[in-house]
């Protein structure tokens, strides 16, 4: 990470650690993606997420640059912490202040918000009032709210998730425990919810942005504004 031909817009080695990295000319970008990871996403494990942002870059050329945003504490898959949303809303103000520089920096650029896992539950609660063009959910567990006019954005909404991706069996529901209230309700890939739902191929749940998935292709669709792929045509 020392490197000096990265370009980190923060970086903070603490808990865990944040960072938000730039690929591609942010500055000469007219459209911009930026990827909000899931639980298990630290410093120690960064390299799926710089990878993912890379290969999407790729993808999107030149004219396009990704933003990989780790700038919340990402709770740990198998915790109590992945089952509730409160990891989630520690992270909005957040995002909501990152997105709110970006687009002060960057006003005629396209910007979209690629949400993997729980990021998605990131992403939903801080979509109010985010002035962006697209937010991307896919691999989500939920969100937290029961259809798109709940999340009370202008952006289009879109959801995605691949054949062989384990969320799809967590049951959409809400659970109130003693200290917690577990789940994340409606899933966002069902018709009831009101996403555009892109084909996503037949990978796993960590397999969205790897090198020739139906996922990257139709992510990069999304964000450079051509025609998606739906789920139904999915192999």
């Amino acid at each position: 990470m020392a490197d000096p031909s990265r370009r980190f817009l923060a970086f903070d080695g603490r808990d865990g650690g944040r960072a938000v990295e730039v690929f591609g000319d942010l500055a000469a970008a007219g459209r911009i993606a930026v990827l909000v990871p899931g639980s298990d996403t630290d410093l120690d494990k960064y390299g799926l997420l710089r990878g993912g942002s890379m290969r999407l870059q790729e993808a999107l050329g030149e004219r396009a640059a990704v933003v990989a945003w780790l700038g919340y504490r990402t709770p740990s898959t198998v915790s109590l912490a992945a089952m509730s949303a409160g990891w989630a809303d520690e992270g909005v103000p957040g995002l909501r202040a990152f997105v709110r520089e970006l687009t002060t920096a960057k006003p005629a650029a396209a910007i979209s918000l690629l949400c993997h896992s729980y990021g998605s539950v990131v992403c939903a609660r801080a979509a109010s009032g985010l002035d962006v063009d697209n937010i991307v959910l896919y691999g989500s567990p939920g969100v937290l709210a029961p259809n798109v006019a709940a999340l009370r954005t202008r952006a289009i909404v879109w959801a995605g998730r691949s054949g062989r991706d384990w969320v799809a069996r967590i049951p959409s529901t809400r659970l109130r425990l003693p200290f917690l209230t577990a789940g994340f309700g409606t899933d966002p890939v069902s018709p009831r919810f009101g996403a555009h739902v892109f084909a996503a191929g037949g990978g796993g749940h960590s397999d969205y942005l790897r090198s020739g998935s139906p996922a990257l292709e139709n992510i990069a669709r999304i964000v450079t504004g051509q025609a998606v792929r739906e789920a139904d045509h999915d192999a």
